[in-house]
């Protein structure tokens, strides 16, 4: 029994034994022999085997961290991106690396041992840095560092606001000083100014943005105070000083309030009117486009809202006007600049040069501001409308204008550039510019009317109405010297009265409407000055008679004369008027309008008259030579020469020669001819009586007779008296009383 079991076992530990042994065999052999491995392993992997390959630790493949194709990669595992199990804690962020990770506070934050990164959250000891104690921030010198929970902003420092552009209390703000040192423009001394500039600095020391409007209101005060007064502080006299004070103190004021509105939140409004009548009206909103309206009770603004918005300024805008009716005096007797587009319309107008040397302030002065700064030229432009007191009618050379006040280093002027009036009415006017300034409606007296010319015309026609009425009596009363040429000189004189009475009476347009009262004083003046023209080339036709042909008394008859006379100038007239009828009146003087050449009508005839004269002039002045030598050739030269001269003189004024100076006057602005020619023209009508009346021997024993009855003295005594006295005289001036 025993045997065989003992023989069985030990069969199956032999068969044991062999089953290692067969097992161990090859594995000793292959650890003893190379092992191969797959050439084409991707970076961040390792060889498994022939063909397989494994990823290092952080590297995975699409298949896993084991792969057998040759197209994988061992790619990095991004262990901070979700779905992550790794947590940094507060305060820090899981910074991911190639193959692995770590953790860092956020900016702001740092380590308490100041260790750069740890790797887990229990390592996490991260707190908050003060920047602006250390000494990390970048706040620029005009602002405050203000540190927060993980970070810092800037703030800009008690009475700044932010530069155009910025906001206040971010990390990249700059700021400005509301109120910076203010003081008189050098060379300008004056205490009381200096006083106001004390208080106002005083202002700005005090000054939080909650009490931006207070501030205002202050400031306003102060200046009233300042101004209010007089005007001007009685310390600043010269006019210069006063003008250069008035142009800082404009721009000092425009800067100020502008920067004080930004204070003031978006969407706001603000308006104060202060007890001496200064104004001040706020408008801040955001940017955006379409038009706004800013009004008070000295001046309105209409503009379009983009133009507020300065380039790159990305908070509240801001827009207002400031009115001043004190600042006037400080203001004033500044000179005028006119657009010179507007000075030679002007000058066109009147014909005249035109100088705008006298003015008044009618309106408060405006100061306008936006946040744009940039106002020299505006994209679209800006209408206002300013009140000021009622005026009533102008004169035609007075106009209200708009203008405004442009400052240099001289002190400053009015300007007109840029600015046109649209319209409006007794109490307003409405303006509209395509820039911004301090602004003003100014009553301009234009200086294009010569005083002195205007006089010496007034007096020069209102003697020669006087001379022509006693000419006209002369005339019609004294029977022997009735004549044809009498006739002729009779109708000269009517003509010349009465264009002279309708040109005293109405040559200007006071209402600077061309009506029908306008035209009809035209029309008169049209024909009554060719009527006497006509009368003239009669006065010239008869002399020729007279003294060419010797055939006194044989001119043309009266039906010929009353023709050429009267009807004439009636056809002249007549087609004009027919061709042209608007032409008729101007907006300041009531003649014929020179546009298309319509003052030919009358330079025309005119001319043609003149020259007709000149030629009978030269022709009658070279008969009388011979006269003289003729009838008394023993007569001395130098008196020949004198009662020549007299009647040349004489007959240059009835033929009507001085008009050549008009001829001649192409320019109205040229001064002399001007004087020259209403100087001769305006006594025409003196010389008309000095020479058909005064030297004429019967007219003078006519006048003697008339001269006894009124004072009861008998005629032949007077006669008799004066005959010897005057024989000589009357003997050397025959030849023209006879003739002329």
């Amino acid at each position: 029994m025993g045997g065989p079991r003992l023989s069985v076992s030990l069969v199956l530990q032999a068969l044991c034994v062999l089953l290692t042994l067969l097992e161990d065999g090859p594995q000793n052999t292959r650890a003893s022999a190379p092992t191969a491995c797959a050439p084409w392993c991707p970076e961040h992997s390792t060889c498994v085997s022939a063909s397989a390959c494994r990823c290092l630790p952080g590297f995975n493949s699409s298949s896993g961290e084991i792969f057998t194709s040759p197209a994988e990669s061992c790619e990095d595992i991004n262990e901070c991106a979700p779905p992550s199990t790794v947590t940094c804690g507060r305060f820090a962020d899981c910074q991911n690396t190639e193959g692995s990770y770590h953790c860092m506070c956020t900016r702001g934050y740092r380590l308490v041992s100041g260790a750069a990164k740890f790797h887990n959250e229990s390592e996490n000891t991260c707190e908050d840095v003060d920047e602006c104690s250390s000494g990390k921030h970048q706040c620029d010198n005009s602002t405050l560092c203000n540190n927060t929970l993980g970070s810092y902003t800037c703030l800009c420092r008690p009475g700044w606001v932010p530069k155009s552009g910025f906001r206040n209390n971010q990390r990249t703000t700059q700021c400005e000083e509301i109120f910076p040192t203010w003081t008189p423009p050098p060379g300008v001394k004056s205490q009381n100014f200096s006083r106001f500039f004390e208080k106002v600095q005083a202002l700005g020391r005090d000054f939080k943005p909650a009490s931006a409007q207070d501030t205002m209101t202050e400031l306003i005060k102060s200046l009233d105070e300042l101004l209010k007064s007089t005007g001007v502080p009685n310390d600043l006299v010269d006019l210069c000083d006063q003008h250069r004070m008035a142009t800082h103190l404009l721009s000092y004021l425009e800067d100020v309030l502008r920067k004080l509105a930004k204070t003031i939140p978006s969407g706001s409004s603000f308006t104060y009117n202060s007890p001496s009548n200064s104004e001040l009206s706020l408008v801040i909103q955001e940017r955006g486009n379409g038009t706004i309206i800013i009004g008070q009770s000295h001046a309105r603004m209409q503009l379009n809202w983009a133009e507020a918005a300065e380039v790159g300024d990305s908070g509240p805008i801001v827009a207002g006007i400031f009115s001043s009716e004190h600042m006037q005096k400080l203001l004033k007797n500044a000179s005028l600049e006119l657009d010179p587009k507007k000075k030679a319309k002007l000058e066109e107008i009147h014909e005249s040069s035109v100088k705008a040397n006298e003015y008044s302030l009618l309106s408060a002065i405006n100061t306008v501001f936006l946040s744009n700064k940039n106002t020299e030229k505006l994209g679209s432009p800006v209408n206002f409308s300013f009140s000021h007191p009622k005026t009533e009618k102008l004169e035609p050379w007075q106009e209200l204008i708009c203008a405004f006040w442009k400052g240099n280093n001289s002190g400053g002027y009015w300007a007109t550039t840029g600015c046109k009036k649209l319209g409006g009415g007794s109490v307003s006017t409405t303006c509209q510019c395509d820039h911004l300034s301090s602004f003003a409606i100014l009553m301009a007296h234009y200086d294009v009317k010569d005083q002195k010319l205007a006089l010496i015309t007034k007096l020069g026609l209102s003697l020669s109405l006087v001379c022509l009425l006693l000419c006209i009596l002369t005339f019609l009363l004294v029977r022997p010297i009735q004549g044809s040429r009498t006739t002729v000189h009779l109708h000269l004189c009517i003509c010349l009265f009465v264009g002279s009475t309708i040109f005293l009476a109405g040559i200007e347009n006071e209402g600077r409407q061309v009506g029908t009262r306008c035209r009809l004083v035209a029309g008169l003046l049209h024909y009554c000055f060719l009527a006497a023209f006509c009368w003239m080339s009669l006065e010239g036709l008869e002399l020729y008679f007279l003294v060419v042909r010797v055939f006194q008394g044989q001119g043309l008859r009266k039906p010929w004369l009353y023709l050429i006379g009267y009807g004439v100038p009636g056809l002249i007239v007549a087609i004009s008027a027919a061709v042209k009828p608007e032409n008729y009146g101007r907006l300041i003087y009531c003649w014929l309008d020179p546009k298309d050449g319509f003052l030919w009508s009358f330079l025309g005839p005119v001319t043609f008259i003149i020259l007709c004269n000149a030629v009978i002039f030269v022709t009658t002045v070279w008969k009388l030579t011979q006269k003289f030598s003729e009838i008394n050739p023993d007569m001395k030269k130098l008196k020949k020469a004198k009662v020549l001269t007299i009647t040349a003189i004489a007959q240059l004024f009835v033929l009507g020669g001085t008009w050549v100076f008009g001829l001649f006057l192409f320019d109205p602005r040229s001064q002399v001819l001007a004087y020259v020619f209403s100087i001769l023209n305006c006594l025409q009508g003196f010389f008309l009586f000095l020479l058909h009346c005064l030297l004429n021997k019967k007219v003078r024993e006519e006048y003697r007779k008339w001269a006894c009855m009124v004072t009861g003295n008998k005629y032949s005594e007077f006669a008799t008296s004066t005959t010897s006295s005057g024989h000589n005289q009357t003997r050397v001036l025959r030849p023209s009383e006879s003739g002329m």
